[in-house]
């Protein structure tokens, strides 16, 4: 009998993760693979940041909006996937607020559909969020962290950050000066 080494599996550790995001301004976002991974990065020098994991998928995502005085609020989220061969639910899932109750959604992907499994960092969209300024966000993630894989530079050029330490962006992938969904409690947002 032929004895095999045991095989190091190539895409890694698993860590689940929930992460909290405010939206400053009223409008609809689409959120890219590439965009949630580039929420947790690590700096590589003052001014370039690497993402942290090199695999997302997206379990489920709670969204609540407050109504201003007498107008309603409303939220919408779509799970589209843009890519030819791996579309997404094309379900629309929303709420109106009614009285003083909040508008409230949590959905999640289809388990079969292109957020509902492990991406590598593209610009495919994962979601598309329709939200009034000051809704929250909550948004839980799967990432896996490379063994032998590639490191990736974020999108966006990073503000005023220290090279191997870890820092949080907004949902957009943007840095903390320029993005409408910054991310809520992090120490450090680059």
């Amino acid at each position: 009998m032929i004895s095999h080494p045991p095989q190091i599996p190539s895409y890694g550790i698993t860590r689940d993760v929930r992460l909290r995001f405010t939206q400053i301004a009223a409008g609809a976002t689409n959120i890219t693979f590439q965009n949630l991974l580039d929420t947790v990065c690590v700096g590589t020098s003052t001014t370039t940041a690497a993402d942290l994991f090199e695999g997302v998928r997206v379990n489920s995502i709670e969204i609540w909006a407050i109504a201003a005085l007498g107008t309603p609020a409303t939220v919408i989220l779509t799970f589209d996937g843009t890519t030819v061969g791996a579309q997404g639910d094309q379900k629309t899932h929303t709420d109106t607020s009614m009285g003083v109750e909040p508008a409230h959604v949590k959905a999640s992907p289809d388990r079969l559909t292109q957020a509902g499994q492990f991406q590598a960092t593209n610009t495919a969209v994962a979601f598309q969020l329709t939200c009034p300024a000051g809704s929250v966000i909550d948004v839980s993630l799967s990432f896996r962290q490379p063994i032998l894989g590639e490191v990736n530079a974020t999108q966006n050029a990073a503000v005023a950050i220290a090279a191997g330490l870890i820092f949080y962006r907004g949902l957009d992938g943007k840095a903390a000066a320029t993005t409408n969904l910054p991310v809520v409690g992090a120490s450090s947002v680059a």
